[in-house]
């Protein structure tokens, strides 16, 4: 078994991921793993990152998969005896101008950005090594659609209580009010990729308690992040950050020091902790 520390990031063929990998090549004293639903698309953006000369491995990984999600968990454990740090970047928007109806965008969106990551973290929290960092990728948007959710929701994700399946029940039943064309007169706001990256800043808020209580000696720091605008596939051009710019938040936080006893369940943006 490897003693080597090992990183991993998700969905990093591209954009704000693939900076995210290529600044932990530079940084980080170890392995790190660049992973994609499609090998050969994860191939070509290894092998791009070796022309700059740097060196990332690759491992398949669909997280609206669970068992592509075990296979590389059994990977890691097996390889490695664990991961040191994980960024949960994989997610997908639709266009502001995509037709597709709203119930489906919102299914789509909370099946990868939400229940994806939350399947990710059930599975590879556990082997987490002790000093190992945790960084999910939200956004901005998670603050403003919360801004735009009524008082009653508002209270319930900022709760230091909520619970994960509290929190799973409230995004099953954002969807299943979309279908029911019923979500603005149930609270929610007409954004699918709020609501879903609503749902990843709470549940790091979770997680974070979670580790505090189960694991306190371990210090393992686990954190929510918005990478700001970025210029992606996703974003479009006119974003005002290059995808290098927008990896500098979650790559602080991938390296925070063995000795850092913070942030920790927090939200941050430009490496400052933002109020919830």
């Amino acid at each position: 078994m490897s003693t080597v520390p090992v990183a991993v990031v998700t969905g990093s063929n591209k954009g704000i991921g693939f900076a995210i990998v290529r600044a932990l090549c530079k940084q980080f004293p170890g392995d790190v793993y660049l992973t994609a639903r499609d090998p050969g698309r994860g191939q070509d953006a290894v092998a791009k990152l070796q022309e700059e000369g740097l060196r990332a491995l690759f491992h398949q990984l669909d997280i609206d998969d669970l068992q592509s999600i075990r296979a590389l968990r059994d990977f890691l454990k097996e390889k490695y005896g664990g991961l040191n740090v994980l960024v949960n970047n994989a997610g997908i928007a639709f266009k502001v101008h995509d037709t597709t109806p709203f119930a489906v965008q919102a299914e789509v969106t909370l099946k990868t950005n939400f229940f994806g990551t939350r399947n990710v973290c059930t599975e590879l929290l556990p082997i987490v090594k002790p000093y190992g960092r945790v960084v999910n990728v939200s956004s901005m948007v998670s603050s403003s659609a919360l801004g735009g959710c009524s008082r009653e929701l508002q209270q319930k994700f900022r709760s230091d209580t909520i619970t994960e399946d509290e929190l799973v029940e409230l995004m099953t039943k954002f969807v299943e009010d979309t279908k029911k064309s019923v979500h603005e007169k149930e609270g929610w706001p007409n954004t699918a990729y709020g609501v879903s990256k609503i749902g990843v800043t709470v549940l790091s808020r979770i997680q974070a308690r979670m580790l505090n209580e189960k694991r306190k000696g371990d210090h393992i720091l686990l954190n929510a992040c918005c990478p700001g605008w970025v210029r992606t596939d996703m974003a479009g051009p006119k974003a005002t950050k290059s995808p290098d710019e927008g990896a500098e938040t979650p790559v602080y936080l991938a390296l925070l020091p063995s000795d850092a006893d913070g942030p920790h369940g927090q939200f941050l943006s430009n490496k400052t902790v933002r109020a919830w």
